[in-house]
């Protein structure tokens, strides 16, 4: 979905939170993420083992009991260290996100407010930066800034505010050209008192909906990065670098890339459901 196509569904959303009980997909899709985040916050609750110490003679064991997922190649519990990793994948996103959102929607809320050559000057770099996949637009700022936390969650950042600096250009734009706006004006609001109790409230909806959007395509990101060796170095646990651990045992011990790729899948599916019912979205 293109970033008109999705400010254009945000603006015919209906309330939020009508009919869910109707949603069982929805309400699956909200239970894993909870899960996933609370994995992130209290991760000794769901385990009892060491992500990092492996047992010994337990290389790769399959799923069993006692372990669940699986051990690594170094007999580490694959559950743990999924479990473990998700305070990594999920925090890295969050700073991702929250760069693009607030330095993103800052230069579009700026250039769609003035407009002119300050709008020009701000967006140009913007557009050039879209004219490339978000994953190569991270790639070479992930290079000039090293491997190691927390450069993959900076450059996966840096990469998304030019997609959010154009929807919230689009959004105030859009606004400012409604009738209460002008109204507003006509009664003696000054720009800045406008701006912030009419345009800002009512352009940031759909932003804040992208913003759900973007913290899956960041976990997917930062995985890629952590898969190619740019991302998190072992032996920290990383749902990415999980994946290419194990994609050298993948004839003799399948669930070390099967079950992290899972996860990432399980999440990324479950933040776009809520996003398109945040937009408004009833599939």
């Amino acid at each position: 979905m293109s970033l008109v196509d999705y400010a254009a569904a945000a603006r015919k959303r209906i309330p939020a939170w009508r009919g869910l009980h109707w949603q069982p997909g929805l309400w699956f899709a909200w239970a894993i993420v909870a899960a996933a985040a609370l994995a992130a916050i209290a991760p000794g609750l769901f385990t009892s083992f060491s992500p990092i110490e492996g047992i010994a003679g337990a290389q790769r064991l399959a799923p069993q009991a006692g372990y669940w997922l699986g051990t690594d190649q170094l007999g580490r519990d694959l559950y743990t260290r999924i479990v473990y990793g998700a305070s990594h994948s999920l925090s890295a996103a969050l700073v991702a996100v929250a760069m693009g959102l607030f330095i993103g929607t800052a230069i579009g809320v700026i250039a769609g407010a003035f407009a002119g050559r300050v709008e020009s000057l701000l967006l140009r770099p913007a557009v050039v930066l879209l004219a490339r996949p978000a994953r190569l637009r991270a790639l070479p700022r992930i290079i000039r800034l090293r491997v190691g936390p927390p450069n993959p969650a900076i450059a996966v950042g840096v990469a998304s505010i030019a997609s959010f600096a154009r929807l919230a250009r689009g959004e105030v734009v859009r606004i400012r050209h409604n009738d209460y706006v002008e109204a507003a004006f006509g009664s003696g609001g000054t720009f800045w008192t406008v701006l912030w109790r009419h345009i800002l409230p009512n352009s940031l909806t759909a932003v804040l909906a992208f913003a759900t959007l973007q913290f899956g395509q960041a976990i997917l990101a930062l995985s890629t990065l952590s898969f190619l060796g740019y991302g998190t170095p072992p032996p920290i646990p990383e749902w990415g670098l999980l994946i290419a651990e194990g994609r050298n045992y993948l004839s003799t011990a399948w669930w070390l890339t099967t079950f992290p790729g899972l996860v990432v899948i399980a999440v990324v599916l479950a933040t776009n459901r809520i996003s398109r019912q945040l937009s408004g979205g009833r599939s």
